[in-house]
């Protein structure tokens, strides 16, 4: 009957890292985690009271329309705001103006739908500054140019009447190309149209198309002939439906399309850019490096500090199994040499174990799993094991 060998402790052959040292390293972490979460926070706040009520009819920021709806109002005209598709198809009629506010916030599964309602409806769509793709599925013909315009305000130069009579105005934005002779273009920048009146025909309502928000924003109702031009484009007709996109309406989630088809094509195309200069950088930098050469040390470290510079390298990737492979495979090379045995029998079992049996009390089993077992569970079975790998070769090397 064998009994287990009963090996003495040894002191811990390592240190974990101190409060101090621990605080140290993370505080530059924590500090910019801490400035991004400021940032965030007042940007955010920025951006809800400098943009609250955009192109809202009941908003009276500067920013907001509540001005033009009031001289609509004064002229008998109506203003009900909508923000759902839904309610924007349903308003559609002879008798109405729609003006969609936003229109690049629709989906290309929304947009169809509008221009499918709109089209046949009898009456006018207003459409404030709508871009690529968005302005060739509500208003086929138009195309938006990718330069902007070279001012804010332009002179009209065109036959339009309303445009005529308001004269300069705040419609320098998005330009536009027009593919249909009869349409009226006016406010041109470099030979291309910042507003566009698509004409309607049989049984069709006019379109029209605007490159800029500016004749409707409160801040700037009375510079120019602004508010001349909005009356002039929101009061041909009795009512006036005033939609707001939101990106809360259920219409906006039903497209059929998958991920991408949500992401801006320009976001598409930055990234791959993005890819391909990451995969040119890593290739520029990988050939700067050479063959390895192996070089003598400038000075000479002690060996106790290159173990526990190693020893902290496999405790931070949680390599135990290697760092006990290292601890048994250099404990049983020096065991070799204690017991006389070369050095290529020191991994072998068949030789090592008998003979170390019989310098050690105990049995050759309790020995097989200390020298050449399973790697620990934690980092405590860890630390066990080298202090009792410590304990049975300080035990050989008793006289």
């Amino acid at each position: 009957m064998t009994t287990e060998t009963t090996l003495p402790a040894a002191a811990p052959t390592s240190t974990s890292p101190t409060t101090r040292q621990v605080w140290t390293r993370s505080r530059g972490v924590l500090l910019g985690a801490v400035l991004l979460l400021v940032a965030a926070v007042a940007i955010a706040a920025v951006r809800s009271t400098a943009r609250h009520g955009s192109l809202d009819p009941r908003s009276a920021d500067p920013a907001g329309s509540r001005a033009v709806a009031e001289l609509l109002a004064d002229r008998g005209v109506s203003t009900r705001v909508v923000g759902t598709l839904a309610g924007a198809r349903a308003a559609a009629g002879p008798d109405t103006t729609l003006l969609v506010a936003v229109p690049d916030l629709l989906t290309p599964a929304q947009q169809r739908r509008l221009r499918a309602a709109t089209a046949g409806s009898g009456g006018r769509t207003v459409l404030v500054a709508p871009d690529v793709p968005s302005v060739g599925r509500l208003a086929p013909g138009l195309t938006a140019d990718p330069l902007p315009a070279a001012g804010t305000t332009l002179a009209a130069d065109c036959t339009l009447p309303a445009a005529v009579r308001a004269g300069d105005a705040d419609t320098g934005g998005i330009r536009y190309t027009v593919a249909d002779p009869t349409a009226d273009v006016c406010y041109p920048s470099d030979g291309l149209p910042t507003l566009v009146r698509l004409p309607a025909a049989a049984g069709h309502g006019d379109t029209v198309v605007v490159g800029s928000p500016g004749i409707l924003l409160n801040s700037h109702l009375d510079e120019h002939g602004n508010a001349s031009l909005a009356l002039q484009l929101l009061g041909s007709r009795p009512h006036v439906v005033w939609y707001l996109p939101s990106l809360s309406d259920d219409t906006a989630t039903d497209s059929g399309g998958g991920f991408f088809d949500l992401i801006p094509p320009g976001w598409l195309w930055g990234t791959l850019q993005l890819l391909v200069a990451a995969a040119v950088a890593a290739l520029w930098r990988a050939r700067r490096l050479g063959p390895l050469v192996a070089e003598a040390l400038p000075v000479a470290v002690r060996a106790s500090e290159t173990a526990e510079g190693r020893a902290r390298l496999y405790r931070k990737v949680r390599a135990r199994d290697r760092g006990a492979d290292a601890l048994r495979s250099a404990t049983r090379t020096r065991l070799a040499r204690l017991l006389g045995l070369p050095a290529s029998r020191a991994d072998s079992p068949e030789a090592l174990l008998p003979a170390l049996a019989a310098r050690v009390t105990g049995g050759e089993q309790p020995l097989h799993a200390l020298l050449f077992g399973p790697p620990p569970r934690d980092d405590a079975a860890l630390v066990s094991l080298a202090d009792r790998l410590d304990a049975l070769e300080r035990e050989v090397r008793r006289p």
